[in-house]
């Protein structure tokens, strides 16, 4: 008898072993002493000091049930971004709010959209709601409006665009993102994934907050993982209209933001010099990454956020692949990302400045060998 045939054991529901289970980004590299990681896009000066301050006076009230709502906290972000609180949910990092919105406005037959080398976990959430996942292609690495409104089909119920994108590093100008929006039906839900906001320093770039106040089928989703550097405490938050809130407030978990996580991110939001001496830190590297790699014959995709994505030649020699093992044999772990479409590029964090000298003269070691 089949394993899976009814009355042997539990078996999912449909669809799920379908699923490509996320792989995140390896963390070490076995026999290397010291190691640089820069496969997760984390903050290479780490934490505001008050915020580790706040997670030690939390760690003697462990016992403690956090509460629930973590008002201080939306009540925190509000403040800070000029918002109301109530229009305001907090979770466990940004991607369980992705994962609630899929769960809430998609059922089977429904349909998902986002872009060709968007989030891994747009696709994974469509398809665990029971929902159908969409791709629309994008133009020189960059979401594509007009290919996103020609996949909405009369089955579409929400639409993902990361802005700026990860792994591209790619942005649209908000003028774009309200064209999209004039284009959908007002049905659809559009999500705009700004994890990386903080790091864009174009004139013409929008988080979403004006949308997300004018519109009725607007969501804008956040993270303390990247500029606040709180990737392990897993915090992040959305503001959206009063309806989608009050839907995602019932389907959450209780408790699905710990004590630590909600102290952690008021530290953080209200430590303003830390979050500037982060974004001073990337603009400065991530210029020299994009200065010195092309000068090594290597291409990189223009980035606004706090990584950039190298290309390697088709020379069958340097591919991505070795680049990687060469890199990891010297202690320097980036991220591969063929599963999102690049099988021969690698993603690189902004690191401390010894990580990047070093990436950068290991990499012309490795093309001269």
């Amino acid at each position: 008898m089949d394993e899976n045939s009814p009355g042997v054991r539990p078996v999912p529901r449909q669809g799920i072993m379908d699923i490509a289970a996320y792989v995140p980004g390896k963390s070490n590299a076995p026999g290397v002493a010291k190691i640089h990681k820069l496969s997760s896009n984390e903050n290479p000066l780490g934490a505001s000091p008050a915020a580790k301050e706040a997670v030690r006076r939390v760690a003697e009230k462990m016992e403690f049930y956090p509460d629930g709502s973590a008002a201080r906290l939306r009540k925190a972000i509000a403040e800070r971004h000029a918002l109301n609180p109530e229009n305001i949910i907090c979770s466990n990092g940004s991607d369980e709010v992705i994962g609630l919105l899929t769960q809430t406005y998609l059922g089977p037959g429904d349909e998902g959209v986002f872009t060709e080398h968007g989030f891994l976990v747009y696709k994974i959430y469509i398809q665990a709601a029971g929902g159908m996942p969409v791709i629309a292609k994008e133009t020189d690495r960059t979401a594509d409006v007009d290919a996103i409104l020609a996949a909405v089909t009369p089955r579409t119920r929400i639409v993902f665009i990361a802005n700026p994108n990860n792994p591209t590093g790619t942005y649209l100008p908000f003028g774009e993102i309200r064209r999209l929006h004039a284009g959908l039906p007002r049905s659809v839900l559009l999500v705009l994934d700004a994890a990386y906001a903080e790091y864009v320093r174009k004139n013409d770039y929008e988080a979403g907050v004006e949308l997300v106040s004018s519109a009725e089928n607007v969501v804008m989703t956040r993270t303390f993982s990247k500029i606040h550097g709180l990737g392990g405490l897993r915090v992040g938050w959305a503001y959206g209209p009063s309806h989608v809130i009050d839907a995602l407030n019932r389907v959450r978990g209780p408790f699905n933001v710990n004590a630590a996580a909600i102290e952690a991110g008021i530290a953080a939001m209200g430590d303003r010099a830390h979050v500037e001496r982060t974004v001073l830190h990337n603009e400065k590297w991530l210029n020299w990454l994009s200065e010195e790699l092309p000068r090594l014959g290597l291409s990189v995709t223009p980035s606004v956020g706090n990584f950039v994505l190298i290309h390697f030649p088709e020379d069958g020699r340097h591919s991505a692949a070795a680049a990687d093992d060469y890199l990891s044999a010297r202690g320097y772990i980036l991220r591969r990302v063929a599963a999102y479409g690049f099988p021969n590029a690698l993603r690189m964090t902004v690191g401390s400045e010894e990580a990047n000298r070093g990436v950068v003269a290991s990499l012309a070691e490795f093309l001269k060998a």
